[in-house]
């Protein structure tokens, strides 16, 4: 199976047990992850990426990414059991 096959170029959101998953949605959450893992990050920016990736965690548990995938560093993965 290919991206397209999933969504094709004319579709930009799916729902998954009443959840809406948008294209780039796991994307955008590996880039906030990786912001909020960086100490040379500011405050501010660590909190946006924090706040974003709690809003996408619900379509990413729909979807089934953390059942399938494992998350190695240990600080996002202690972050996710408590979310």
């Amino acid at each position: 199976m290919r991206a397209e096959d999933v969504l094709p170029d004319s579709i930009n959101h799916v729902t998954i047990d009443g959840q809406l998953l948008r294209k780039g949605t796991v994307a955008a959450f590996l880039a906030n992850a990786r912001l909020w893992l960086d100490a040379s990050r500011d405050a501010a920016q660590h909190e946006q990426a924090e706040a974003d990736m709690v809003a996408a965690l619900p379509a990413l548990r729909a979807l089934g990414l953390f059942d399938i995938l494992d998350v190695r560093d240990a600080t996002l993965r202690a972050w996710l059991a408590r979310h």
